[in-house]
């Protein structure tokens, strides 16, 4: 059997849809989760000096995107086609894309910056950048009307997006209420039947 090792903070961030993906797959992994202390100490050793890692049998993956995309391929949530493979990797890029603005915030709630330094984040950075990246997520919704990202089943962008949309959510960034077809959207995929019960069960964390 196949030993899987996903090592990452003990929070959602970049590790959570590697683990969903597990858990859709109903294959077991070892989900090491780090304090800070831990990361600093195992720093060094890593590929990148960064996490997450995917280690397979002892071979390590670097990159939370590649690792996703590697358990999508193999467990079969890459899409059907190799058309809707391209599609899930570029709505992932996108959402990577605006992750680079987001992270001038949500590392300003790891890293303890001021709330004056959050708040000239969140309105000058990320607030536009969220609403760029929702029309990009709006638009793709209406080109599928399947209530999915890509095709007509669940893929691992439905499933990235989903979470990133958690955390929005959390910090203030997603109002369900005036973004209809997202929340719409949010809901298909939490309510997806193999998902739902570990993400009632879950430990929350705001990333």
């Amino acid at each position: 059997m196949v030993h899987y090792k996903l090592t990452y903070f003990d929070a959602r961030g970049l590790a959570e849809t590697a683990r969903q993906l597990f858990v859709l797959a109903d294959v077991e992994f070892e989900d090491n989760r780090l304090t800070v202390e831990e990361f600093q100490k195992l720093k060094p050793t890593l590929p990148a000096g960064q996490v997450p890692i995917l280690t397979v049998d002892g071979f390590e993956i670097s990159q939370s995107a590649t690792i996703w995309r590697y358990l999508a391929r193999k467990f079969g949530y890459a899409g059907k086609t190799p058309e809707e493979e391209a599609t899930a990797d570029s709505i992932v890029d996108h959402f990577r894309d605006f992750l680079n603005s987001f992270k001038h915030y949500g590392a300003g709630l790891f890293f303890g910056k001021t709330q004056e330094e959050l708040d000239r984040a969140r309105k000058e950075i990320v607030e536009p950048a969220a609403q760029v990246y929702f029309s990009i997520l709006k638009k793709q919704l209406e080109k599928t009307k399947t209530g999915f990202l890509v095709g007509s089943e669940l893929t691992y962008a439905d499933i990235a997006v989903a979470e990133n949309l958690t955390t929005l959510k959390n910090t203030e960034f997603f109002h369900p209420e005036e973004e209809k077809s997202l929340a719409s959207f949010h809901q298909k995929v939490l309510e997806t039947p193999k998902l739902k019960e570990y993400l009632e069960k879950r430990k929350f964390s705001t990333l």
